[in-house]
């Protein structure tokens, strides 16, 4: 992303990890994925995060997708510590705060379009009529607003992608969390969902994008690169 591209990035945090390890528990030995890993996520931040097999990335996402908890260290999302949080609420937080965007799209297959949108909010209880509207414009605002009666298998892969983004903002999130996006994706197919990142991150939204794409990773606003647990670098494009 060039810097004239650039969106005004916040002082306030979208979240913030603070010595973060995981160790587990294999064979009778200790592996440590993650040994004290401390990164802030200002809001409307746009960061890639790097490293190969075995470096802890994968550790990371699952922590900061709150489907994982820390052996020890705080992981701060808005106000709130959610490194201690119970497990109904740990998926309260994950159906409320956090938008997620995977490789294999992760859409229901049985549900249209609309209806893998609304996802999110059907954690939290009914769908209202508002929340049903907002998630019309969502998928108007991804290119799919005419196709919302249409199922998972009558889109085109980058189809699907829109429309996990658009599940992903269903419920305003403090920050989309992308696992790999575009792994699925052809060439011209990768450079549409990467530039409805961008419109969505100079709109303000925060986004932290789990990458092996060096390609990928430079159309982010920030690289960290993890290595044995460690940040590695951590450094501006």
């Amino acid at each position: 992303m060039s810097t004239a591209a650039r969106p005004k990035v916040g002082t306030a945090l979208a979240a913030r990890v603070e010595n973060l390890v995981r160790s587990y528990h294999l064979g009778g030995e200790t592996v440590q994925a993650l040994r004290g890993v401390s990164i802030d996520f200002p809001e409307g931040d746009y960061v890639a995060i790097m490293g190969p097999s075995g470096s802890g990335k994968s550790t990371l996402l699952n922590l900061l997708g709150c489907l994982d908890r820390p052996t020890s260290g705080r992981y701060f999302l808005g106000g709130d510590d959610v490194a201690t949080m119970t497990d109904s609420q740990l998926s309260f937080i994950r159906a409320s705060r956090i938008g997620f965007i995977f490789q294999s799209f992760n859409l229901i297959q049985q549900l249209t379009v609309l209806e893998n949108i609304e996802v999110p909010l059907t954690y939290q209880g009914r769908v209202t009529a508002e929340q049903r509207k907002r998630c019309r414009e969502l998928a108007d605002r991804v290119g799919l607003g005419d196709r919302l009666g249409h199922r998972p298998m009558q889109l085109s892969g980058g189809q699907q992608q829109r429309a996990a983004i658009a599940r992903s903002l269903a419920n305003d999130p403090y920050f989309l969390l992308a696992d790999e996006p575009t792994g699925n994706l052809d060439s011209v197919t990768t450079e549409e969902i990467l530039k409805l990142l961008e419109q969505l991150n100079g709109e303000g939204k925060t986004i932290i994008m789990v990458t092996h794409e060096n390609e990928v990773a430079a159309r982010a606003r920030r690289v960290v690169r993890l290595r044995d647990g460690l940040i590695q670098s951590d450094v501006l494009n």
